[in-house]
């Protein structure tokens, strides 16, 4: 997630660069033809000014679009959140203390439920640094699983299971503790689904020729002034227009591993820290620090 402080500018024009020389190059070629024919190639500036209005419409629209994808994915995780510390709460109010070692392994296996569902969401290894989390006889097991943030839930969802079975709390907080795992499911599956959900690559597509047509028109619209005011002028409107595209293409996909992700790695270290206070632990890491411009 890019963070509030000043944002690297070679970030920023990264993505718009080939962009830039290609509208270079064929802002370039109109002058220059412009310059050797009898009879250069007009266009009335009403047609160009209606051409960059309409662009702009359909940029505003993309970008909330894209902006709604985001921030769906954000308060996802902030769900996620709130029942991750709920469900140490619940387990520590409701069950007997001398469960205390079935609770820590219990939260310690929500901990790695939140980092494995991140890295899996961003197509990393999501088994990865769970070592220190989970007991190395459940290892084998999990990797066994497609969905290791699945069968996470699950585990947890069997001991509490087996606690009631044991007569150690009734079906009230049998009840309220499960119901915390099926909203963590259900966030789950929220979060896969804007992941598995494609935006319309043809709209990207469609979008990025426009803006080409648009900026050829402005550049032979601006032949009738010198080259040395006229395409500059053309490469800022361009890098401007390719720059609101690109922020909007990546806010599109929050789980791509990019500056502009959901921080869920930091949201999951938040987890890891607020659950590890509620135990009463003594090693409590610090917070995830920001990368430059942008936190992960």
């Amino acid at each position: 997630m890019i963070t509030k402080k000043r944002i690297s500018w070679l970030y920023i024009l990264e993505t718009t660069f080939v962009d830039f020389i290609i509208v270079f190059v064929l802002g370039l070629s109109v002058y220059s033809y412009s310059m050797y024919v009898e009879h250069p190639l007009q266009i009335p500036s009403g047609i160009t000014a209606f051409l960059g209005t309409a662009i702009s419409i359909l940029l505003s629209f993309k970008i909330s679009q894209s902006y709604g994808r985001w921030w769906e994915a954000r308060k996802i995780w902030g769900a996620i959140v709130n029942d991750s510390r709920s469900f140490v709460v619940q387990m520590q109010s409701f069950i007997p203390h001398n469960y205390q070692s079935t609770i820590k392994t219990m939260a310690y296996r929500q901990i790695a439920f939140c980092y494995a569902l991140g890295q899996g969401l961003r197509g990393l290894n999501p088994m990865e640094n769970l070592d220190k989390l989970i007991a190395s006889k459940e290892v084998a097991p999990l990797n066994k699983h497609h969905n290791k943030p699945l069968a996470i839930l699950q585990k947890n969802a069997l001991d509490i299971k087996e606690i009631k079975e044991a007569g150690a709390i009734d079906i009230f907080a049998q009840k309220q503790i499960d119901d915390t795992i099926t909203r963590l499911t259900a966030s789950m599956g929220k979060a896969e689904r804007i992941k598995n959900t494609v935006f319309p690559t043809t709209y990207r597509l469609n979008l990025h020729i426009s803006i080409y047509i648009f900026l050829i028109c402005l550049t032979i619209t601006f032949t009738d002034i010198s080259i040395y005011y006229g395409l500059p002028l053309v490469l800022i409107i361009g890098t401007l227009f390719f720059m609101l595209e690109g922020a909007a293409y990546n806010l599109q996909d929050p789980f791509e591993n990019r500056p502009s992700d959901t921080a869920m790695t930091a949201i999951a270290r938040t987890i890891e820290i607020n659950i590890k206070e509620l135990l009463q632990e003594d090693e409590i890491p610090e917070p995830l620090e920001e990368e430059g411009f942008y936190i992960m």
